[in-house]
């Protein structure tokens, strides 16, 4: 008897929702639930990200300024230099001899010009005497200052503090005046050379002659750098060229950042990606770019209006940035727009959400209608 009663309770129930559901049904469909968000205008910074690479600020040639055998190479190969330290020797005891005998010559010059000084002033000696004495003493202080420049010159030393590239003459060689030795690449501070898409840059000019960008106010960019290995280099730089013409062969823009590098942290040839910092939106409307719906017609947006009633937007778009798109028409500032379940919203049928700008409270079972 028992089992009888609760069969007869399970199939009231079940005709119970039956009725129900023919009811709703017969009221027309459930009003869908969906996310909204609500559109504020602002000025955004747009920030720029570039894949780069590394090169030394300076690439310098060490070349030979006296002719001689080339003694001694005093650095490694490949390793950091800094300026003024010695990497080629070039017979210094060669120099050094003619360095003295050009000494010793002034010297006698100078004894001899001050001896005949006073006598032609007294008229004791020949005016030819005088000139002849003036011209030696000339003569060896050139041949003097010389011999000191090219002493000087036979320790060849780094022009700038970098790294070494090999050597293009070794210890043995007859070198002449002018011969290539080596190369120091300045490594600090370090360029960061960079090419931009001839479309964005374009676009953002453009954006700028509209009114829509404003540009750094001292034409200066700031410039972050992010390694290889993830980390966000720890010193700022700047942007200090962007080209005004577009490369034929490739459609991009040349660019390059500087970056303080006295620690050596980059080396030349490395790979890594440049910010571009200054940019800012102007009174920008930007909207996720999950509410978005692209067909055939057009690009669309779902707009909630009076009476939670859906209204389908054709709208104009500008960049992506990051997760946003820009619009340039169709929505406006303080617009509501549906940013998630576009699919279960219909063009002049209500919806309900949660208000978003209601303070937050524990998540239940049902979304609160609104």
């Amino acid at each position: 008897m028992r089992q009888y009663l609760t069969l007869l309770c399970v199939l009231l129930v079940a005709f119970g929702l039956a009725g129900c559901e023919d009811k709703e049904q017969a009221g027309g469909q459930m009003i869908p639930y969906v996310k909204v968000k609500d559109i504020k205008a602002s000025n955004v910074p747009w920030p720029a990200e570039y894949q780069a690479t590394a090169a030394g600020s300076r690439a310098v040639e060490v070349r030979a300024r006296v002719q001689g055998i080339v003694e001694k190479r005093l650095y490694k190969e490949g390793s950091f230099i800094k300026a003024g330290q010695v990497m080629f020797e070039i017979e210094p005891d060669h120099y050094q001899a003619a360095y003295d005998e050009a000494k010793a010559a002034f010297m006698n010059a100078d004894r001899e010009w001050k001896r005949i000084r006073p006598l032609y002033r007294a008229n004791a000696v020949s005016q030819r005497e005088r000139d002849t004495a003036l011209s030696n003493y000339e003569s060896t202080k050139a041949a003097l200052r010389q011999a000191e420049i090219n002493l000087e010159y036979c320790k060849v030393v780094a022009p700038v503090s970098g790294y070494t590239s090999k050597e293009a003459v070794t210890a043995g060689n007859l070198v002449a005046n002018n011969t290539l030795l080596t190369t120091v690449n300045q490594t600090d501070p370090m360029f960061i050379d960079f090419s931009i898409a001839a479309p964005e840059r374009l676009q953002r000019l453009q954006l700028e002659r509209e009114g829509r960008l404003m540009t750094p106010s001292t034409g200066i960019y700031d410039a972050r750098l992010r390694l290889l290995d993830g980390r966000m280099y720890d010193k700022a730089g700047y942007i200090d060229f962007i080209d005004s013409q577009v490369q034929p062969t490739t459609g991009v823009i040349s660019a390059r950042a500087v970056f303080p590098n006295a620690d050596n942290a980059i080396m030349p040839g490395q790979y890594v990606r440049v910010y571009m910092d200054g940019d800012v939106l102007v009174n920008a409307v930007l909207i996720p770019q999950t509410s978005v719906t692209i067909t055939e017609d057009g690009t669309f947006v779902m707009i909630v209006g009076e009476k939670n009633i859906v209204k389908r937007v054709k709208v104009s778009l500008g960049p992506a940035i990051e997760k946003d798109y820009l619009v340039y028409e169709g929505v406006k500032d303080g617009d509501r727009i549906i940013i998630d379940g576009m699919l279960k919203a219909r063009d002049g049928a209500p919806v309900r959400y949660d208000d978003p700008n209601a303070p937050a409270k524990p998540k239940t079972s049902a979304g609160g209608a609104k």
